[in-house]
């Protein structure tokens, strides 16, 4: 099984700036995306450094050869714990960037497995036999409402404080991140975005896109976010799609 992929990032309508940043390395399996929070361009340092660090210590401890899933997790969890380390300290020595953080969404592919780990409302889909799933749950005030049963989905997704994260990157110094390993199946394709996009977009918007370009992740990205921008393009919008298909 040969995984294609392809990953965009798009200021949306509404934004003057960009404040997310996303990772594709092939050589080691790493997909991520991060939605930076604050003023002063300081949520686009955030979820910069986020980023390069996740890159930097996972490509020092490539874990490609690691038959274990449960030791690629824990170095995922460690990437994210570093990078998180490092945007605290950068707080400490610049008062202007006092308040950014950063929301995270990564998967690490071995083989026919796959480790997802996340903080924040960026999220992980997958479409497989026809059906949308996500695969992470939000941290955030109005997910914590979902999950009580205090509010639907629809509600949710209108509700004026849907922006307001319980987890993030950048706001204290010790941060859980909610890990999940999932089996890598022939046809599946896996959606890494952040909030800008299914913020847009209904599940029913996304896997039409989605399973209209199966075979072609580039252009169910521009499709995605192209869709979005219709839609509003209220905020920034990242997306990167991962399509398993048969090895010819």
């Amino acid at each position: 099984m040969r995984c294609f992929v392809y990953g965009i990032t798009d200021v949306g309508r509404r934004r003057e700036a960009n404040q997310d940043h996303f990772l594709i390395d092939e050589s080691i399996g790493l997909f991520a995306i991060a939605d930076g929070m604050g003023g002063h361009a300081a949520g686009e340092v955030a979820s910069e450094i986020a980023i390069q660090t996740l890159a930097e210590t996972l490509r020092r401890n490539d874990s490609t050869n690691d038959t274990v899933v449960d030791e690629a997790g824990r170095r995922l969890v460690h990437a994210v714990h570093e990078g998180n380390r490092r945007i605290c300290e950068s707080v400490v020595t610049r008062e202007e960037w006092r308040g950014m953080g950063t929301t995270i969404v990564a998967m690490l592919k071995l083989n026919d497995r796959a480790v997802i780990g996340h903080v924040g409302d960026s999220r992980a889909y997958r479409v497989r036999a026809g059906k949308l799933e996500r695969l992470t749950t939000d941290h955030s005030w109005v997910g914590e409402q979902v999950r009580l049963g205090l509010l639907t989905d629809e509600e949710a997704s209108r509700h004026p404080m849907r922006n307001i994260v319980t987890r993030a990157l950048g706001n204290r110094q010790e941060v859980e991140v909610e890990l999940k390993e999932e089996a890598c199946v022939e046809g599946d394709t896996i959606m890494l975005c952040s909030d800008g996009l299914n913020s847009m977009l209904t599940d029913v918007e996304i896997l039409e896109t989605l399973t209209r370009h199966a075979d072609n992740p580039e252009a169910a990205c521009k499709g995605l976010v192209d869709r979005a921008n219709a839609c509003g393009g209220e905020d920034n919008i990242t997306v990167i799609v991962v399509s398993c298909r048969a090895t010819e």
